[in-house]
Parts: structure tokens; C-alpha cells; sequence
């Protein structure tokens, strides 16, 4: 199955939802009032299809798939401590350290130093080998 990608027009359509926050011809961001109302309704006994159409939503132009993801993405969600919060800006990346102690800080900060110095040590004997070169260069030129 191939990516399946929103018309102009239905990216138009999409847009006069009160329940999408943005909408691309990729994807949909949903509002959390939606996703909160979604978990709700499901939780109660409805089919996702059923609970997008109540929505306002055409169940056939989001497509199975998508469905069947957001409805797992939504359920995910709402069990984290930030709830169904879209934290994508927040936490974009890796973070670079988690809460370390001390020790363990210092641990990682001692491994640190001696990459760095054998980074410098590598780039010292490029260096070397590089101008030994030259100069056998520049001597071949000279004679």
C-alpha cells in the first residue's frame, strides 16, 4: 500500500473542522478537546469510524490506516502524565543528559575527555603524516 496524501479540496474540507488543529496534504494534527472526546467515546463503546463520522469527519477520505493509527496514537496518548498534550515542539530531539548523579556525571564527563584526547591525538599524527608527505613531495619537485 502506498502513502496515502490529501487533495487541495480536502485539505480544504479538513480545515473548516473545528477539530483539526492543521491540516497538510500529509497528515492532520487534531485538537486535544478531540482526542480527549475520542478515547471518551471509545471507551464507551463506539467504533472509531463511528466516533470520527459524529466528528464531522468522511471516515473514507481519512482511510483505514490512518484510522487505525490514530485511534492507537489517541489511546497511547492519554495514559502519558501529559495526557493527549501535543508535546512534539517540547521535546524535539534526544535529550542530551537525563538526570545523572554525580558520579555517574563525572563518569560521563571523564570518558569525554579521553575521546577528545585521542581525537586530538589522531588529528596530531594526520598532521604529521601529512607534512612528511609534502616535504617527500617537495623534494621530488626539487630534484
Amino acid at each position: 500500500m502506498g502513502k496515502h496524501y490529501f487533495t487541495d479540496e480536502q485539505v480544504n474540507e479538513l480545515r473548516l473542522n473545528p477539530h483539526v488543529k492543521n491540516v497538510t496534504n500529509k497528515g492532520i494534527t487534531y485538537t486535544e478537546e478531540f482526542r480527549n472526546f475520542f478515547v471518551e467515546e471509545y471507551e464507551r463503546g463506539l467504533l472509531p469510524r463511528q466516533i470520527l463520522r459524529d466528528a464531522g469527519f468522511d471516515p473514507e477520505m481519512l482511510g483505514k490506516q490512518r484510522i487505525d493509527a490514530l485511534s492507537a496514537r489517541f489511546k497511547k496518548m492519554v495514559v502519558r502524565p501529559e495526557g493527549a498534550t501535543d508535546n512534539r515542539k517540547n521535546m524535539s530531539g534526544r535529550p542530551k543528559t537525563k538526570d545523572l548523579t554525580p558520579e555517574e556525571e563525572i563518569q560521563r564527563l571523564k570518558h569525554k575527555v579521553k575521546y577528545l584526547e585521542q581525537e586530538n591525538d589522531f588529528l596530531k599524527k594526520i598532521r604529521f603524516l601529512d607534512g612528511k608527505a609534502q616535504s617527500a613531495q617537495n623534494q621530488k619537485k626539487n630534484t
